[in-house]
């Protein structure tokens, strides 16, 4: 797709060379009535709040689609599209060929989705062999309690039940520990007795491990050869307080096939080609990330500076850039998607750019920008390239806007995926505020005039970079973090990582590690799955948040994760949480 839109460029740059430069206009930026009217559109109830992966995120990326194809310009996406797909995330569910055979001394084929139902990261294949019951499955060192003493689960089939000991009123013992533990003992597949099967998402992270779920009826047919029912095992563990592991006397055969699952996002990529045949086939980036938070517990959460704002100037600049006839360089007018997740879509195109990034000279990001309000225009990455600094402060003088630049290209949004991959950025906010991130940042408390005057010195910076002498990117080392409020107390660390809200609790997946904090430091990546924190249970990101919250900077924890099904250890050492 690269090579051959390469090739359209400098075939048609032959064509307008005669007209072209000649037919370009001045560039007349948005005004506010269509910057809010933009804003609106992409905060009403249908959007959903534009989550990415959601039918309101797709929404939103066809509304935008729609209008870039009414401004005229061409398609920078997949297969001569406006839209750049990529996958968000994967899932995977049991095949309707899985089964779960009871060999005997009684033969039966267990019925799927009623008496049993393979876990979603389940391990695809088939065992065979006999079944040993090992209690709750727990290994709890500090309370003196192994449901694996005095039993051999190697090359069998455990089988657990789901919680804990009822006599250890303050333990936890989650799938993904049994999993675990399973697995280090050597078994070859783990079932685990519970009430309602689990549906498949629910137990969808992955153990190196065949295993899925039965109703407490059926397990009863695995105790049956030994004379035993889960109810009786029960209430034995209960009186003894101890395990009551043993071998059950039956053989099975657990066969689980995969289907996996992919659920998607896309960036909308609208592109004006250049007109200068010396110029063209180099590109100016212009980016927001559209995306925004979604529904969360029946709550919409709009989002309209975040980032409607950004999106709704970016597609401005588009319209007006289109009118004026073009410019010099090709302008790409890019929408990310699922930057709220971890930045996943400015990293899939950094990846896939609809121009190569050794010709992408620039990226400008707008990301909430719609609450000027008389204050100080906050632009990044002023060191990030030569000159950028310059061109930045001259379009704010020239339309009277107050600025405060940070040479540092560094920060949580797109820009910083193009400045990683070797592109000078430059990075647009209007600042902080109490509505971040809640169901009050409504498209009613926006300074669309405000909108109107960043997008005015946005035009004149695209308008000079689209010209001029290409900027040459500089390096500029990474701030030191610093100190949150607090100076240390309990409530101002950071781990540094970004996750997913996911169904269940199953652990908590990382999106993206930031760089330079203690997760990166310990050694965790992208996709890995925390299990336990400080050795207590992880059953989503608010337990985490909970649990740094009770711990200080500096703070040495233990972390039990899953990469690629397989249990690791570390430790990692918490940084202060900047302001």
């Amino acid at each position: 797709m690269i090579s051959r839109f390469v090739t359209f460029l400098l075939s048609a740059s032959l064509i307008v060379v005669a007209a072209g430069a000649y037919a370009r206009s001045a560039v007349v930026p948005p005004e506010a009535a269509p910057l809010a009217e933009s804003v609106k559109t992409l905060t009403t109830p249908e959007m959903e709040g534009r989550r990415s992966g959601t039918p309101g995120g797709d929404h939103a990326a066809r509304q935008i689609a729609d209008w870039l194809a009414a401004v005229g310009l061409r398609p920078g996406g997949d297969q001569g599209s406006f839209l750049q797909s990529f996958v968000l995330e994967t899932s995977s569910r049991p095949g309707p060929a899985s089964s779960l055979d009871l060999l005997g001394p009684t033969p039966r084929r267990l019925d799927a989705g009623r008496e049993w139902i393979a876990h979603g990261g389940s391990l695809p294949g088939e065992v065979g062999s006999e079944v040993v019951f090992v209690g709750y499955g727990a290994e709890i060192p500090e309370a003196g309690y192994d449901d694996y003493a005095g039993v051999d689960v190697r090359g069998r089939i455990a089988l657990a039940l789901d919680g804990a000991p009822a006599h250890l009123t303050d333990a936890r013992v989650t799938r993904l520990d049994k999993l675990i533990a399973a697995k280090r003992r050597g078994a070859v597949a783990l079932l685990i007795a519970g009430g309602e099967l689990p549906a498949p998402e629910r137990t969808a992270v992955e153990v190196a491990l065949v295993s899925g779920a039965l109703t407490r009826e059926a397990a009863d047919l695995v105790l049956a050869p030994a004379g035993r029912t889960i109810a009786e095992t029960t209430r034995a563990m209960s009186a003894t307080r101890g395990p009551a592991s043993f071998a059950t006397g039956t053989r099975a055969h657990l066969r689980v096939e995969k289907m996996i699952d992919e659920v998607r996002a896309a960036n909308v990529i609208g592109v004006l080609p250049g007109d200068d045949p010396a110029l063209a086939a180099e590109a100016v980036v212009i980016g927001a990330h559209y995306d925004h938070l979604g529904r969360a517990e029946g709550v919409v959460y709009p989002g309209a500076d975040d980032n409607a704002s950004g999106t709704a100037v970016v597609l401005g600049l588009a319209r007006a850039f289109a009118a004026a006839g073009g410019t010099g360089r090709t302008l790409i007018f890019a929408f990310f998607g699922a930057e709220e997740l971890g930045l996943i879509g400015s990293r899939h195109y950094v990846s896939r750019p609809a121009l190569p990034l050794d010709r992408t000279i620039a990226m400008l990001n707008f990301d909430m920008v719609g609450r000027l309000q008389g204050r100080a225009l906050n632009v990044g990455g002023g060191d990030s390239g030569s000159r950028m600094r310059t061109l930045v402060n001259d379009a704010a003088q020239l339309e009277g806007v107050t600025l405060d630049i940070n040479g540092s290209p560094y920060g949580p949004s797109d820009h910083s995926r193009f400045y990683a991959a070797g592109v000078p950025v430059l990075f647009f906010y209007t600042g902080g505020h109490s509505d971040y991130h809640k169901p009050s940042d409504t498209a009613d408390k926006l300074d669309a005039a405000g909108m109107a005057r960043v997008a005015a010195v946005g035009a004149r910076v695209v308008d000079r970079l689209a010209m001029d002498t290409r900027p040459v990117y500089a390096q500029v080392a990474r701030p030191a973090r610093r100190q949150g409020q607090g100076g240390g107390a309990a409530g101002s660390a950071l781990l540094g990582i970004v996750a997913l809200p996911r169904p269940g609790d199953d652990g908590l997946r990382l999106s993206s590690v930031m760089p330079g904090t203690g997760a990166e430091r310990a050694g965790l990546r992208e996709g890995d799955v925390i299990v336990r924190f400080a050795g207590t249970a992880v059953d989503g990101l608010e337990a985490l948040r909970t649990l740094i919250r009770d711990r200080k900077p500096g703070d040495s924890v233990s972390v039990l994760y899953l990469r690629n099904g397989e249990a690791r250890s570390t430790s990692a050492i918490l940084g202060p949480r900047t302001d």
